[in-house]
């Protein structure tokens, strides 16, 4: 049997896409490679949106070189965000890469491996339009007990920053009941998490003529037997209305947690980006948020150096920050982009500037984040156990896992108690805060559940690699830091 592997790099669109691939190569027939071991294909499922993407690709490639120069037969295979953008110039790069797909076609990569064995030479394939919606496509999904659920592709916005609008096309919706039977199905597997992807999530709807489809589906999830906790990602500011925040604070398995695309607290800046909402606007809906939910975690995107920001226009920015009380942000410098209309524009920040006002941000949220994660000490907190949360947990003998507002939580369990497994619940009561995280170290009881067993099971299934996460926040298996690179959309 060949093996494989799949790098991933980008935001959660690209990772559950990678669950896509990972399903498509093992219903051809192929296998993960173990750990450790050269695959005798390597997929890179690539990201566009930060400045150095080009470089990260094209190092892996460099270092791929000569590792299939001593191994005959071994193919390398390039999709994503970067090779819808890049096309036939990655091959005319790296003429030593055997396939390239899009963004609009993975489910074509099983049949361009074997074109390329078979003719010897590079297949390179880049559809301009979805053939497929990839819901449709086998899955190979890297966690038993939480999981991504796409209810739509693409992007309507026109910000002016960004390239996912170009690689991955207009908005195309599933239709609700297509998304409730692919949950109805994931918790009859024993996934007790879901959660609703996007690149604009709360515009879902628009194809199909319903603007409160969003809100609509939400309080759908809340009549699914066993489905306990519902997120979503990522929203935008102007699709955000109150039918939504009411779904959210009426359904209980919704969690009270909500990942708010900010990009800058500067009405010119916003204005300038094309975002179509501003600071006083922002500000009423994370208002109108706690109102309904008033221990709602909120985090957002921002964006630092943005052409033509001010120190008045950044100011603002901190302003809201301090404002909003973030409990995390993925902070961004600003990354020029070709194909975008913000490449070209004029008073580009020099980047000097925009690193000192980086770090004076990240400074100040990171302030802001632990203000916030205080509030939570001596309270108790349901903890969904997750399989690589904690990087310390072995050091420390904790266990890590995500809270219903989507903090990352560390807990101890005593001596004589049987650990919880990654998919139970544990009920801790907070000891200590810290920025990025919280300790628990006063425990509570664990609930075993489905997804607990469903955990067990995969036990006999090839170990996940790990991905290269560089976007917004997730749950289960594959956590992420605030302050790091990725996906600047919603």
């Amino acid at each position: 049997m060949r093996t494989y592997e799949v790098r991933t790099y980008g935001c959660q669109m690209n990772v559950h896409d990678s669950e896509r691939l990972r399903g498509l190569l093992e219903d051809a027939g192929y296998v993960r490679a173990p750990e450790g071991d050269e695959a005798d294909v390597v997929v890179f499922n690539t990201c566009a949106v930060r400045e150095n993407a080009d470089n990260k690709l094209y190092g892996n490639l460099g270092h791929l070189a000569p590792v299939k120069a001593r191994k005959p037969g071994m193919q390398i295979a390039v999709g994503g965000c970067l090779a819808q953008k890049d096309k036939a110039s990655i091959v005319r790069k790296a003429p030593w890469v055997d396939v390239v797909f899009g963004t609009h076609n993975i489910g074509a990569l099983p049949v361009l491996l074997e074109r390329a064995r078979i003719a010897e030479e590079s297949q390179v394939e880049i559809l301009e339009s979805l053939d497929v919606f990839p819901s449709t496509l086998p899955t190979r999904r890297e966690s038993p007990y939480s999981a991504w659920v796409s209810v739509s592709v693409g992007c309507n916005n026109t910000c002016t920053f960004c390239i996912v609008p170009a690689l991955r096309g207009r908005e195309k919706d599933r239709r609700p009941g297509d998304v409730l039977a692919e949950v109805e199905a994931l918790v009859g597997e024993g996934v007790l998490e879901v959660t609703l992807l996007g690149q604009n999530v709360n515009s879902y709807g628009v194809e199909f003529g319903d603007r409160f489809a969003f809100g609509k589906l939400l309080r759908a999830c809340g009549g699914i037997e066993g489905l306990e906790r519902v997120r979503f990602t990522s929203p935008h500011p102007r699709d955000f209305t109150a039918d939504v925040i009411e779904a959210m604070a009426e359904t209980p398995n919704v969690m009270p947690s909500l990942h708010m695309p900010l990009q800058s607290g500067s009405d010119a800046v916003l204005k300038a980006m094309r975002r179509s909402y501003r600071r006083d606007r922002y500000l009423r809906i994370i208002e109108d948020v706690r109102a309904a939910m008033p221990d709602a975690a909120i985090t957002t995107d921002i964006i630092v150096g943005f052409p033509g920001e001010t120190e008045e226009d950044f100011q603002g920015t901190l302003d809201v920050v301090r404002q909003a009380r973030f409990a995390g942000a993925f902070t961004f410098q600003y990354s020029k982009r070709p194909g975008t209309p913000a490449e070209s524009m004029a008073d580009q920040v020099p980047r000097d500037v925009v690193q000192d006002r980086y770090e004076r941000l990240v400074a100040l949220q990171d302030d802001m984040a632990w203000a916030e994660n205080k509030r939570v000490v001596g309270r108790s907190v349901e903890v969904l156990v997750a399989e690589g949360e904690g990087r310390k947990d072995a050091a420390t003998h904790r266990l890590s896992g995500r809270a219903a507002d989507n903090r990352l939580v560390h807990f101890a369990v005593p001596e004589g108690v049987e650990p919880p497994r990654p998919g139970d619940l544990a009920t801790v009561e907070v000891t200590y805060a810290a920025p990025h995280h919280l300790v628990a170290d006063v425990f509570g009881a664990v609930r075993r559940t489905r997804a607990g067993d469903a955990w067990e099971r995969s036990l006999d299934a090839p170990a996940a690699a790990p991905g290269v996460m560089l976007g917004m926040p997730t749950v289960g298996a594959q956590p992420l830091e605030p302050s790091t690179g990725g996906c600047q959309v919603g």
